[in-house]
């Protein structure tokens, strides 16, 4: 393992709020959608925490396993994992039940052609699994997207922001919330809406692809001028820790970085770091989509991984080569289409 690599690693531990609260949390852990882009670390972290305070709870991650060897990585790490096609509900009814469910589950990009599918995984979906946990507290993941573009001026849609989603996806993942929301009044199921807006590994998100484009000479698409970001491994305890704040009715909570980042300013960052200019095209918009993350810092404090801290090791990574994946965030996209 190289030095950027262990620095990685580094910024993958457990925080001693993390372990102090896994400690707080009553009974065992069940991700659902385990195989994405975050649950995979999302298993290990929680193994993790729970190791290191010293306590017995089974952390279960389920998904299709679509992808060689994450799998047999999860079971290495002392992750528990079951194979099941979520929308196949006898295999849904076969998942074992648990006082505590992580819910990942769900599809974004090509839903242009296959809104059904979108639907079913992002609405119909969620009603059956909120059914089947109903005595569960549950920990929903939903996104940012449901929100309308804001001005960069006002700080960013709060909570308290009507939702206007644009486009069949976010109108899917208001959806998914609705129904959860249903079933909670129904059932009195405790929950924690989770509206994340963009989760950063090194091997994805939005930095990763302002940096690559920057050092590889491509323009920099500036017409959505601001984001949001945050450090995965900060996204993922506060999934974890959001088990201590679920709520009948359900607590919304915005997930993301505290900072209102210029895409402009962060490619002339990245710019630095390369020794490369970059190249812009379009013009920053006076709107974008962008959260605000006072509750969550309220809830959480503020992220452990510093903005500054997430851009120099992405350029590091890149630099040396290090392995990303083929999953952009499209966060240029104004209209909704993906």
């Amino acid at each position: 393992m190289n030095a950027i690599e262990t620095a990685y690693e580094q910024l993958l531990q457990p925080s001693p709020a993390l372990i102090t609260d896994i400690t707080k949390i009553q009974g065992d852990i069940i991700i659902l959608g385990a195989g994405g882009k975050m649950g995979p670390a999302l298993a290990k972290l929680t193994r993790q925490a729970i190791d290191r305070a010293g306590i017995s709870k089974k952390v279960t991650a389920v998904s299709r396993f679509s992808e060689p060897g994450v799998k047999e990585n999860l079971e290495q790490a002392g992750v528990i994992t079951l194979q099941a096609d979520l929308l196949e509900d006898n295999q849904l009814q076969l998942l074992p039940l648990a006082e505590n469910v992580l819910y990942l589950a769900g599809t974004k990009f090509g839903t242009t052609g296959k809104e059904y599918f979108t639907w079913a995984m992002n609405t119909y979906l969620p009603a059956r699994v909120a059914e089947k946990y109903k005595d569960s507290r549950i920990v929903v993941f939903s996104t940012g997207n449901v929100y309308p573009l804001v001005p960069v001026l006002s700080g960013g849609a709060t909570e308290l922001t009507e939702p206007e989603p644009a486009g069949e996806y976010a109108q899917s993942c208001l959806g998914r919330e609705r129904l959860f929301q249903y079933q909670s009044s129904k059932y009195n199921t405790p929950l924690f809406i989770y509206r994340l807006n963009y989760a950063n590994d090194v091997s994805y998100g939005v930095l990763l692809e302002i940096a690559r484009s920057v050092m590889e000479g491509r323009p920099v698409d500036i017409g959505m001028g601001h984001i949001n970001a945050i450090w995965q491994g900060d996204a993922n305890e506060m999934a974890i820790r959001a088990l201590l704040y679920c709520e009948a009715p359900a607590k919304t909570v915005n997930i993301t970085g505290p900072e209102m980042i210029s895409v402009r300013w962060a490619a002339r960052e990245f710019g630095s770091m390369f020794g490369k200019p970059p190249v812009f095209v379009n013009e920053e918009q006076h709107t974008a989509l962008l959260s605000n993350a006072g509750e969550a810092c309220r809830l959480f404090g503020y992220p452990n991984v510093s903005l500054k801290q997430m851009m120099e090791i992405q350029a590091e990574w890149l630099k040396h080569g290090g392995k990303t994946i083929n999953k952009p965030t499209h966060y240029q996209e104004r209209k909704g289409k993906f």
